[in-house]
């Protein structure tokens, strides 16, 4: 279906969604080529008088200026955060920042309420303080039947009547509860330090389930070992007696714990020097899956911050994260603790297949050769542990299974795992293995729990996108859904026996709600547009959807399902004066790439009358952070400042391109691996063929073209100067990374290995092996409280180019900034610095 251009003044216009539209979901090849980022709506709204000027008269009335769009952005309004359903289908509750401080309030909303306000047609309220306890409950946890639920709230554990909306506290204490559930009895039980208790509903009493203990377990009472010690039992009486006394008592001990039921000892000990990573209880509360590690720091004494603005005048050597090139490599030990016997079972990695396997063999042997050397590959035990993630051990709704997400230190192998109770052994279920690395997006998981049958769910990217499989515990994996796009945020319905996910799947930039049964009938649940996340409501009819486009920050609507009618907005946060600024909605370009077949998706800012100045435009390329991102989309950007910006520098007649370049996220797993063992490369390449595409094709001279990012994109501003110092007249690189052996092992040794594995990756990844190639102004913009990218990094940057006698770069630096900027006034002082550089360069 074709995507409506709208004009901005008709941004949220009233356009009808009928069930036939919202099933036709093929998008012709020209469209996905070139969409205009303007929203197109199927959602109820009003517009104001001021929404109604048209683009021309807010042109007039308004210029945008560095000093407003880089000001507290309060003033744009607070979009709603941390948004769900209340206890029944038609409560919404969300939080909202307070204007001027960080503070957030919840909010509620009722669905069936109506106010003086015909805009909004809904009652929205504010809940008092007092009342938070009983509505803060997002991530409760439901009895069997559905009739209560279970929460923490300031570390307290609470059940609710969902009927009556009764709430009883079950803990009053300075200690923090936390992973509240019902167990199948009837009895709640949540866990305490590491100590885990079920609390009977009935009488009130607390029983301790088990109490993990970081210590070795010690006989109290030793047999004599040495000679010495046997001599002395057998020459000396008095030493003969306590001994036996002592025993007498031990053994008296055991047998009053084995013989009466009210008398039990829950102690678990898992050994000294050693960290609890995960410990998860089964429903049924008869069984303790955990995990544990060596209470080892990852990082070295020298992974400082230093940190030289600070209340007491003094410098602070913060500790923060570990570099990649000294963090240590990393595992855990699994075991399962039966609560009824009270053995304690380890699980060996053993029984993954493998676990032993050599995978960086090719990597290391060409890093080997480099240095003359040989090298002999041999299999030995990979260190593995649970996938860092939120859920990575789920268990069955009825406990008789467990699932857990593992995955290898080398980032290579990822296994999806049951246990078999009786013998103790892991039983791999899916293995995906990737010769780059292991996504750590698309890992959702989890049990079906249909009809007394537990089947499990899992994304993989093993077709080359992320895509949803389901499988039986002794059958092979089904695939559910296909084709070139990327399925997320999965939930199963066991009351419709379906999935309802989030993908791109009519354009890479366009995220809709979907649903898929297990005969793979898909059918779209909404044709918005834009950015769409989703929340069912607690009877599945309806969609709680944060919906935004690339112009309109998040806002809340909501939709029914069962009578498809138009998506309804239930909050109006976005501010009038923001409305009212004449912002430059961008096209989504899918640009031609001269390297491989799959376009460069990205967003161009046009000025008007671009391609009738006789004198040839100037243009500014922006980068985004993170690498794995995705910024070309069609809905609201975290880089809204930039957008801004950019709305601005279009003002003053400039193009701007924003381009999606290899790496980023959205289009597959063989975009997202290109840059394996070489960052920088590709998308420098892409890069290329950006700057080709805007001379072509927008009228662009090409000493004309300027480049800027941050993070990430700092990075390929300097890698692109450095190896290319002819595509761009000039440059700002923000918050950079310019050595990546500096950078933390979690996102670095995905893409690069390890620096001690592979040297190479990291000398032909990093610019400040290539800093001699600067031939053009640079700007360097560096934070100097960033615990994500170190200040170091800059440092060292440029002590190289004055040692490389270079004298075209200038440094600026922000004494009390982090990665993200937060003071409007360093916001304001950077980009006045970027600005400049581009007037007087372009």
């Amino acid at each position: 279906m074709k995507l409506k251009i709208l004009s901005i003044a008709l941004s949220i216009t009233l356009t009808a969604c009928t069930a036939q539209q919202v099933n036709n979901e093929a998008m012709t090849a020209k469209d996905m080529a070139v969409v205009n980022a303007e929203p197109t709506h199927n959602m109820q709204a009003v517009l104001t008088t001021e929404q109604q000027l048209t683009k021309q008269d807010k042109i007039a009335q308004h210029k945008i200026t560095l000093e407003q769009i880089m000001a507290d952005p309060d003033w744009m309004g607070r979009s709603p955060e941390s948004w769900y359903w209340g206890d029944d289908n038609h409560t919404v509750l969300y939080k909202q920042k307070q204007p001027g401080n960080p503070l957030r309030d919840l909010h509620k909303i009722n669905l069936l309420a109506r106010d003086n306000n015909e805009q909004t047609q809904q009652r929205n309220t504010l809940v008092a303080l007092a009342d938070l306890h009983h509505v803060d409950d997002k991530y409760a946890q439901l009895n069997q039947t559905g009739s209560h639920k279970v929460y923490t709230f300031q570390g307290d554990v609470f059940v609710k009547n969902i009927a009556t909306g009764q709430v009883i506290q079950l803990t009053s204490t300075s200690s923090r509860a936390s992973a509240a559930i019902f167990l199948l009895n009837g009895e709640v039980a949540y866990r305490i330090a590491d100590v885990f208790y079920s609390h009977n509903l009935t009488n009130g009493r607390v029983t301790e389930l088990a109490s993990l203990v970081l210590k070795d377990e010690k006989t109290l009472v030793k047999e004599p070992a040495t000679y010495l010690a046997k001599e002395q039992h057998k020459l000396i009486d008095y030493i003969a007696l306590e001994h036996r006394n002592k025993k007498l008592k031990t053994e008296k001990k055991q047998r009053i714990i084995e013989q009466n039921n009210a008398v039990s000892d829950t102690k678990f000990y898992l050994g000294k020097d050693k960290r609890i990573r995960h410990a998860s209880l089964s429903p049924r509360g008869d069984k303790l899956f955990i995990s544990i590690t060596d209470n080892k720091p990852s990082r070295a004494a020298t992974d400082i911050m230093p940190n030289y603005i600070t209340a007491t005048g003094d410098i602070a050597a913060e500790k923060v994260r570990a570099r990649v090139a000294n963090n240590r490599k990393y595992e855990e030990q699994l075991w399962v603790i039966d609560l009824v016997s009270g053995k304690k079972s380890s699980l060996s990695y053993k029984d993954l297949p493998d676990y032993d396997t050599d995978v960086l063999a090719n990597v290391k042997r060409e890093n080997h050769e480099r240095k003359g050397l040989k090298y002999k590959t041999e299999k030995q035990p990979r260190k593995i542990h649970l996938l860092q993630m939120r859920n990575a051990v789920k268990w069955s709704a009825d406990g008789t299974e467990v699932a857990l997400m593992l995955e290898a230190w080398d980032n290579k192998t990822r296994w999806l795992s049951t246990v078999d109770f009786k013998t103790n052994r892991l039983v791999t279920q899916h293995k995906l293995h990737d010769d780059a690395w292991i996504n750590w997006s698309f890992n959702e998981f989890g049990w079906m729990n249909n009809n007394d049958k537990f089947d499990l769910y899992f994304l993989s990217e093993q077709s080359g996108y992320s895509h949803l499989y389901i499988k039986k515990l002794s059958g092979k994996a089904q695939q559910l859904t296909s084709g070139s796009f990327e399925v997320s945020n999965v939930h199963f319905s066991s009351l419709h026996n379906r999935f309802t996910f989030k993908a791109n799947k009519k354009h890479p930039g366009i995220y809709e709600i979907y649903q898929v049964d297990l005969s793979k009938q898909l059918t779209a649940l909404t044709n918005l547009g834009g950015m769409n996340d989703y929340q069912l409501s607690p009877d599945e009819s309806k969609l709680l959807i944060e919906h935004s486009t690339v112009t309109m920050p998040p806002e809340l609507y909501v939709i029914d399902l069962n009578e498809r009618n138009e998506a309804k907005r239930i909050t109006f946060t976005v501010s009038d004066e923001f409305l009212a600024m004449p912002w430059s909605a961008p096209n989504v370009v899918a640009i031609p790439s001269s390297n491989q077949n799959m376009p460069i998706y990205s967003k161009v800012y046009l000025p008007e009358n671009y391609d009738l100045k006789k004198n040839k435009n100037k243009a500014v390329m922006f980068s985004h952070g993170a690498g794995y991102l995705q910024n070309s989309h069609l809905g609201w950007s975290g880089y809204f400042r930039e957008f801004m910006f950019h709305s601005m520098l279009v003002q003053q007649g400039y193009v701007v391109i924003d381009m999606d370049y290899r790496a980023s996220k959205g289009y597959g797993r063989d975009w997202r691996t290109a840059i394996y063992r070489h960052m920088g490369s590709v998308e420098v390449e892409d890069m290329q063929d950006g700057v080709n595409w805007l001379i072509e094709n927008a009228n662009v001279a090409p000493e004309r073209i300027g480049t800027y990012g941050g993070s990430y994109g700092g990075f390929l501003t300097l890698m692109s100067m450095f190896t290319q110092p002819e595509l761009f007249a000039s440059g700002s690189a923000l918050r950079l990374v310019s050595d990546w052996a500096y950078y933390n092992h979690g996102y670095t040794s995905n893409i690069l290995n390890t620096p001690k594995d592979d040297a190479i990756a990291y000398e032909r990844s990093s610019p400040i092996y290539f800093a001699e190639g600067l031939a053009k102004p640079l700007l360097i913009n560096a934070p100097m409280v960033d615990d994500n990218v170190f200040f170091e990094d800059s440092v060292r940057l440029v002590q190289r180019l004055i040692e490389l006698e270079k004298q075209d770069f200038e440094t600026a630096i922000y004494p009390v900034e982090p990665h993200g900027f937060v003071q409007p006034s360093s916001w304001l002082d950077e980009y006045r610095r970027i600005y400049k550089l581009f007037e007087t360069t372009l």
